[in-house]
């Protein structure tokens, strides 16, 4: 398998970490080699996260910048501060707003890189349906629904499903469905 490069973003406390493992996890029951990397600043509450995820047979763990196929950014100015990473052709996928992003001084040079933007308040919905901590599964859900990578959103699903606690299964497992159909709504 050709090796897929998978750059997560955000902020410290946004649940970058989580997201990287729902991400692995899947690509594990699928049986795919997997290698990752997590690369923070200040790990605490607001700071820099980042986190790569290599599926396929990569020999290091770290993506080099020009190489990423997917950016998933839990913020809207760290999506903004890793585009260097993403190849062209590649494809972002941001909590942002989506009639406001990307702001027009980016669209020109993701445009000339042909790569592809996709914003959704995955934030704000979570906030919407009682579960702002689950924002990270809103966008990995948000995500799926474009079915552009090697993890399909029933595969996904079942890995939430499988994760989430008792208490929370049952409202993960909505706002994964919730920001899938928003996205699907998107195409």
């Amino acid at each position: 398998m050709k090796t897929i490069n998978y750059v997560l973003t955000g902020l410290g406390g946004q649940g970058i970490l989580f997201m990287t493992k729902v991400l692995a996890t899947t690509a594990l029951n699928k049986r795919y080699n997997i290698l990752g990397a997590e690369t923070h600043g200040m790990a605490q509450r607001g700071g820099s996260v980042v986190s790569h995820l290599r599926i396929g047979d990569a020999r290091s763990s770290l993506i080099r910048a020009g190489a990423a196929d997917f950016l998933l950014s839990m913020d809207e100015s760290e999506a903004y501060r890793y585009l260097p990473y993403l190849k062209k052709g590649g494809k972002l996928f941001a909590n942002a707003p989506s009639d406001a992003f990307p702001n027009a001084k980016v669209a020109a040079w993701l445009e000339k890189n042909d790569i592809e933007p996709r914003a959704m308040e995955v934030g704000k919905k979570a906030m919407e349906l009682g579960a702002p901590r689950s924002t990270n599964l809103a966008l990995i859900a948000f995500y799926a629904a474009f079915d552009c990578g090697p993890l399909s959103a029933d595969d996904l699903r079942a890995t939430v499903d499988s994760m989430s606690p008792g208490p929370f299964n049952k409202t993960n497992l909505n706002i994964f469905d919730v920001c899938y159909e928003t996205g699907k709504s998107m195409i």
